[in-house]
């Protein structure tokens, strides 16, 4: 199949897509905002730039659109039929960097969530939200278990326990 756009038409079209504020970033922003959770956009000291970084929850969201991190599987992933060998190339370095990424982020203690583009339609964002819920909730509270200290019995410490006896020096009434 041809392409149905001239040169310039599509280079027009093409030069309009950034890599910010899309509208599916968008609908995530949102729903964390609106459901009380604070986070920062695009932060270049977390390697990988996430989309969102939600540092309290030590959390990197990354919201992938499916056709350029070619989300496989997904409808809305299909490669185009001109200039084959460039859009896999692409592709290709895409999903490579994303895995050097999240692996980077996964080893300085990271949760990586990646929400796809096709999560976020109408029918699917509720739970998809909910999931992400669920999974920062979860981290968080691994994150701020208490720790634990073992404590030795097999140590005399000198101090009295609960459990034995007190005795007084002088008579109690």
């Amino acid at each position: 199949m041809t392409d149905k756009m001239t040169p310039a038409q599509r280079h027009y079209c093409m030069s309009r897509i950034h890599g910010k504020a899309t509208k599916p970033e968008l609908k995530v922003r949102q729903w964390l905002w609106r459901h009380g959770y604070r986070y920062r956009l695009n932060v270049k000291s977390v390697p990988g730039k996430p989309d969102i970084v939600m540092r309290k929850y030590r959390t990197a969201i990354f919201v992938n659109g499916c056709f350029w991190h070619g989300h496989e599987g997904c409808d809305k992933f299909k490669m185009p039929q001109t200039n084959v060998s460039f859009w896999e190339h692409k592709i290709s370095r895409n999903r490579e960097r994303d895995q050097q990424n999240y692996q980077v982020l996964h080893d300085n203690g990271w949760q990586v969530i990646v929400v796809w583009e096709c999560q976020l339609v109408p029918k699917r964002i509720e739970e998809t939200m909910l999931r992400i819920e669920l999974l920062l909730n979860e981290h968080f509270l691994a994150l701020h278990q208490p720790k634990v200290v073992p404590y030795d019995f097999e140590k005399d410490t000198g101090f009295s326990m609960a459990a034995e006896e007190i005795t007084y020096s002088r008579k109690l009434p």
